[in-house]
């Protein structure tokens, strides 16, 4: 029985690993379609930037002053040329995906450095906040939810449930704004941002880890915020539902202890909801909060892309969301499984 499960298992796994290149490919199709045909690519950044330096041909703005904002046709051809802008589109975009299947995703256009090479120095920022955000949210909501539902209105859960709904109604950069006049500027108790302080490098081991985790506890309460209270009411809910469904009812009919009906039959049925949110937090952990990195000027992927979108930096911007797919499609594929885990009654065939 267990052979066959473990190669249902196997089977199903590669029918999705199979299924997610036809989509994975959609997504390149339309992302990529996109990013070419919106204005404001790299050509129209060096007019901007010309203009703006009193080279080029002259124009009229719409005051009456003269600015440049035309390329000579020699100059045009050669950044069409350096850019890749003289081949028609299918072309771009079959040497792209061929660059993509080789793990090349290109050089970016404000960074002149490969694409590859931005996001790997980015990377370990977004994967710190967002590995420990899940940690602590799984490690407090989980237990604080099991507790709600067993104290349902007594007086511990009318009082965290105030402070959870006050929480979840607070957007999490509004409550970092607040948090570093209050604690950075007023009190200098923390750091008005960023990932570590400028002496970074000059600490030891230890001194490194603190500095690290004295800059980070304001950015995690504002990553926490919201999925705390989503996640403590979500196991709360699920845990009273189960708790009062005829299956529990019968268990304790039959003489099983309440403590064993509960936290044996009920929980695990009631973490199911869990693990179907559980895989989804993976493209989470990479891309983070954008808003939140500017505030507090963490240097992560969320802050990345905001800033590739607004330069028009179109491999960055491709790079990420070709990533951000990938993820997506195996959070899929893990909330499938972690759902298969806690729920016996899922079949793989």
């Amino acid at each position: 029985m267990e052979i066959s499960r473990g190669k249902a298992l196997r089977n199903y796994v590669i029918r999705r690993m199979l299924l997610m290149l036809p989509t994975l490919l959609g997504i390149t199709v339309a992302t990529f379609a996109i990013c070419q045909f919106v204005p404001g690519g790299p050509i129209d950044q060096i007019r901007l930037q010309l203009a703006g330096g009193g080279a080029g041909e002259a124009g009229v703005s719409g005051r009456g002053e003269r600015i440049q904002l035309s390329i000579p046709e020699d100059q045009m051809k050669i950044l069409k040329e350096y850019y890749g802008f003289d081949m028609p589109v299918y072309i771009r975009y079959g040497r792209w995906v061929g660059n993509l299947a080789r793990l090349d995703l290109g050089d970016s256009f404000r960074y002149t450095m490969p694409v590859r090479e931005i996001i790997t120095q980015r990377l370990p920022v977004s994967i710190f906040y967002g590995i420990v955000t899940t940690v602590l949210t799984y490690i407090v909501c989980i237990p604080l939810g099991i507790l709600k539902a067993l104290r349902h209105r007594a007086l511990l859960d009318n009082i965290t449930s105030f402070f959870i709904f006050i929480g979840y109604a607070i957007p999490g950069y509004a409550l970092g704004a607040v948090m570093l006049v209050f604690f950075a500027v007023k009190r200098d108790w923390f750091p008005l941002g960023g990932f570590c302080g400028e002496n970074f490098a000059s600490l030891s081991n230890m001194g490194k880890a603190l500095d690290i985790a004295h800059h980070a506890v304001l950015p995690l309460i504002c990553y926490m915020v919201g999925s705390f209270a989503v996640m403590t009411m979500l196991m709360k809910n699920s845990l009273m539902e189960n708790m009062g469904a005829d299956y529990v009812k019968t268990a304790l009919a039959k003489g099983l202890s309440w403590r064993r009906a509960v936290f044996v039959h009920a929980l695990r049925n009631s973490l199911i909801p869990i693990a179907t949110s559980f895989g989804h937090n993976i493209s989470l952990i990479l891309t983070g909060s954008v808003l939140i990195e500017r505030v507090f000027n963490i240097k992560g992927i969320g802050l990345l892309v905001y800033e590739s979108i607004v330069s028009r930096d179109y491999p960055v911007v491709l790079g990420m969301i070709v990533i951000g797919s990938v993820l997506m499609l195996l959070g899929n594929l893990l909330s499938d499984l972690c759902v298969a885990f806690v729920d016996p009654r899922v079949r793989f065939e």
